[in-house]
């Protein structure tokens, strides 16, 4: 059966409805108007996943987003539902990822490593470190270090997921939220936020041109990898490969900023 699609001034109707009376039925048709956009994070998702990640699993795990999104969001607030339940889809999605652990241990010790490697190396040069001094750090050549990484490839798809907490242990903060900062949270929230995206804008700008352009076409363009292949003129595995690196880096900065050494 179609779905019907509702347009912009319909759609609001309805939302302020269902902030009133929290109706089953209006809820319900909500969710069908955004089952695609569960699809479609689910899909960016499960870029570079291993096989034993099912897609469905994903798209599964999106909907408990997307339910919460919807019993979540203020009409009223200055952002569009579309932006406000990605994130929440998203970042549902990663946490039931991360409570299954499907990781395994010695993948994620080796992307630890390389994260540590990153930390300390740039701690002392001060400066972005280039892929022959990590592989230098790691006793790797420059070839296997590249290897490595597109083995600890899966990893790094959490990294720009990962919560970073306030004051209160309650309130975890995803870096896709920090990214918003809304107008609704008490100053020293927003306060906070502000500075976590100052950090990120400040770490992705250090990235290495490639590294970096990866990042932004795929985060804030919206293009899957295969598109920034096309756009780079490199293939689809060399933009997973830069993504991780970028990702891992991103990781070991915002570790910095936690450890007080950025």
């Amino acid at each position: 059966m179609a779905v019907e699609v509702l347009d912009e001034s319909e759609e609001l109707k309805l939302w302020k409805e269902f902030k009133k009376t929290k109706s089953v039925a209006i809820r319900d048709k909500l969710i069908k108007q955004y089952m695609p956009l569960v699809k479609w994070v689910a899909g960016r998702v499960s870029t570079g996943m291993p096989e034993s990640v099912e897609f469905d699993d994903l798209v599964g795990f999106g909907q408990f987003g997307l339910l919460d999104a919807i019993n979540k969001y203020d009409p009223d607030k200055n952002v569009k539902f579309k932006t406000y339940a990605t994130t929440r889809i998203r970042g549902a999605i990663f946490d039931e990822l991360r409570e299954l652990d499907w990781v395994p241990r010695s993948v994620r010790q080796k992307s630890r490593e390389i994260e540590d490697t990153i930390v300390d190396l740039e701690a002392k040069l001060g400066r972005t470190a280039s892929d022959a001094e990590i592989a230098q750090a790691m006793n790797m050549t420059e070839a296997e270090y590249q290897t490595t990484v597109m083995k600890v490839s899966g990893t790094s798809v959490l990294s720009l997921n990962d919560v970073w907490y306030s004051g209160d242990d309650s309130e975890h903060i995803s870096i896709g939220d920090s990214i918003e900062a809304p107008t609704s949270l008490n100053p020293d929230v927003i306060v906070e936020r502000e500075e976590i995206r100052r950090v990120i804008i400040q770490a992705i700008n250090e990235l290495p041109k490639n590294e970096k352009m990866v990042i932004v076409l795929y985060y804030h363009e919206d293009l899957s990898f295969r598109e920034i292949g096309a756009v780079l003129n490199v293939s689809e595995s060399r933009v997973s490969q830069l993504h991780s690196k970028a990702n891992l880096r991103l990781r070991a900065k915002l570790t910095s900023v936690r450890k007080g050494i950025f």
